[in-house]
């Protein structure tokens, strides 16, 4: 199979979606792949490392897509990248489809099979390809927290661990997945005192077993957020919910009701963000303040780490890649249920139910799309 690599043109991302080490597995068992120039760059992988892969490198990402049947991306296309898809592409990659409804119509337009990287599942139900990036993040939030709380970035002048005889700050993390989890091994690693927050008591009981040091764990409900909410001087949004918009579980006179200097980090605003007042921000322009509060909310937190974050998100595409590549699209789908679970719009319609319904598009099976039969012969 032919597979396409391009640079990432959305704003501030570094990433890259396979590295030399992934092109070198698939062009090894016969694959061709096509890299366009410079697409590496920030996260210190060189076009002359792509060659020695063995990957053809192009200076415009034109011709890869016109040479390439399979693309694989961090992000999906941009407006300027869709006139490039068509019937025969097939794409994978992030695509926070229920916030970005021009970007559905677009790959609806080009009839298209695109995949949603956030929506593949393995053989226990679990998100493999966004794992990585969520550790990512994750272990990230509380640092960046960390540093917009000192008074000279904008914060109250809390340091989170504290110091002898004086309290440490107060984190509370909504979501006890594993953006939250991560999050509150680092918060409890720098000393802070940490309140994670989940409805699935079965999380809650996973973080109470790991035995953190001042880490407690409350069930949720709206009376308990916004209590818990007020009393932060760092809060964190990690809460997903797969194929859906994030619900906004923090209203804005509740934000209004926090610390002048305190700190929202809302690492699910890709996906609509869980706190009423959030909205995208970028590495550039990473924070905004309302009501006394500073709000950071960029949607691409790994990307701030692009040398670490591609090589964990090649290392988790590249079992998928080498499926499609090697079996083509038909075998891969009948092979794997959790990978089809993935396939978020096909050949001008919306296979996936949650997506359909969260959009109020028409739901079309992917069967009834797709001929995935032997017979069909697709």
């Amino acid at each position: 199979m032919r597979v396409g690599v391009v640079r990432e043109l959305s704003p501030d991302e570094g990433r890259v979606s396979l590295t030399p080490h992934a092109v070198n597995e698939l062009t090894r068992a016969g694959h061709r792949v096509t890299v366009e120039a410079g697409a590496g760059g920030e996260s210190s992988l060189s076009d002359e490392a792509y060659r020695e892969a063995g990957a053809v490198v192009v200076a415009e990402a034109a011709d890869v897509y016109e040479n390439s049947e399979l693309m694989v991306k961090v992000y999906g296309p941009t407006p300027e990248e869709c006139v490039y898809l068509k019937e025969s592409s097939i794409l994978l990659s992030f695509l926070s489809l229920p916030i970005n409804t021009a970007m559905m119509k677009a790959l609806i337009g080009s009839r298209c099979v695109a995949f949603a990287a956030e929506s593949v599942r393995d053989g226990h139900g679990r998100l493999p390809v966004l794992t990585p990036m969520s550790e990512i993040a994750g272990r990230l939030v509380p640092q960046i927290g960390a540093h917009y709380l000192q008074r000279q970035s904008g914060g109250r002048g809390i340091l989170l661990g504290g110091a002898v005889g004086v309290r440490p700050g107060r984190v509370v993390i909504l979501g006890g997945g594993i953006v939250g989890a991560a999050a509150a091994r680092v918060a409890s690693g720098l000393g802070a005192e940490v309140v994670v927050i989940d409805r699935d008591l079965d999380r809650l009981r996973a973080l109470e077993g790991g035995r953190l040091r001042n880490v407690t764990t409350l069930a949720s409900s709206r009376l308990a957020i916004q209590e818990a909410a007020i009393t932060a001087d760092l809060l964190i949004g990690a809460v997903l919910v797969v194929s859906s918009r994030t619900p906004a579980l923090v209203a804005e006179e509740t934000v209004g009701g926090m610390k002048e200097g305190s700190v929202i980090v809302d690492v699910d605003v890709d996906e609509g963000g869980c706190v009423e007042t959030s909205r995208p921000t970028t590495l550039s322009e990473p924070v905004f303040k309302k009501h006394g509060v500073t709000h950071y909310c960029v949607k691409n937190v790994p990307a701030s780490v692009p040398v670490t974050a591609t090589r964990a998100l090649s290392n988790a595409l590249l079992p998928y890649v080498r499926k499609l590549a090697g079996l083509g699209l038909r075998d891969s789908l009948n092979s794997d249920a959790g990978l089809a679970r993935g396939v978020a719009v096909a050949e001008g319609r919306v296979v996936d139910a949650v997506l359909a319904r969260e959009s109020g598009m028409e739901h079309n099976s992917i069967s009834s799309v797709l001929p995935l039969n032997a017979e069909a012969g697709l």
